[in-house]
């Protein structure tokens, strides 16, 4: 449990038949509390844009804003794979710019490898990233910084069109030297297929069981952002209630003059 997780890890867990398991992080004390916890894989997601900053989308999330996040949650990662998430146009326009980009995830941020939206277009990129030792993880299916252009957040490639584009993309994604593809939002059977058909590793978001790992954002996992409801979420808390009820009782406390007690007091 206390080795560390790396590359040739999570490509031997797919070999193995072994499931992986990631969530995603965005500050010191969750990416502490998920890796001593035993996750293999932290995504550090530019969905902190949603559940950290408020924005509607992803869209907004700046390099920057992401560099600070990764940092935050390197600090407190001893075993997990670290992954950073590459925000909107952080990667679309050049070459150059997305290689910069890319470095400063790994020289400033701590970042072990990042994540591309995206398919066939995207390659390239992908393949140069590789070659120059920056490892990238694709992510293909719904892929939110697409959001727009998509017509919103429905499932994608349950038409048989859609469908031969996913797994032709994936192959392409493989081809070009990425270590693992998220499939987000698509049909399981599709998953399945695309799953049995790549030596890498898939990890699923609303992509069904056969996947070869499963990964949700942990503020919804843990019941702490409830605005975006989604059938592939299981909450297994609803720590939003209990913090409310903390800080009601706190208050409480406070206002009767039970806060700070005599024991609580210098």
């Amino acid at each position: 449990m206390n080795k560390k997780v790396r590359i040739s890890t999570i490509i031997k867990m797919k070999s193995e038949g072994k499931k992986i398991t990631a969530l995603t992080a965005y500050d010191y004390t969750f990416g502490y509390l998920l890796d001593e916890a035993g996750v293999d894989l932290i995504l550090v997601g530019d969905s902190c844009g949603n559940v950290c900053a408020g924005y509607e989308t992803t869209l907004p999330v700046t390099v920057d804003e992401m560099i600070y996040h990764v940092k935050s949650v390197h600090k407190g990662v001893k075993r997990a794979l670290l992954v950073a998430d590459m925000p909107f146009m952080s990667y679309q326009e050049t070459m150059e710019l997305a290689l910069r980009n890319a470095g400063r995830f790994m020289k400033e941020g701590g970042a072990e490898a990042v994540k591309l939206e995206g398919g066939e277009h995207i390659c390239p990129t992908i393949k140069k990233m590789v070659e120059i030792g920056i490892p990238v993880m694709g992510h293909l299916g719904f892929t939110p910084q697409s959001v727009h252009e998509l017509g919103g957040y429905g499932v994608r490639g349950a038409e048989k069109k859609e469908a031969a584009i996913i797994k032709k993309d994936a192959q392409m994604l493989h081809e070009a030297g990425a270590f693992s593809i998220v499939l987000e939002k698509v049909p399981a059977t599709l998953a399945k297929e695309i799953s049995d058909s790549l030596s890498i590793p898939t990890i699923g978001i609303g992509a069904g069981p056969d996947c070869d790992g499963q990964i949700l954002v942990s503020y919804d996992m843990l019941g702490l952002y409830d605005k975006m409801k989604f059938k592939f979420v299981r909450r297994y808390a609803k720590l939003a209630d209990e913090v409310q009820k903390c800080v009601s009782e706190y208050c409480e406390d406070i206002r009767e003059g039970r806060f700070p007690s005599k024991e609580e007091s210098y």
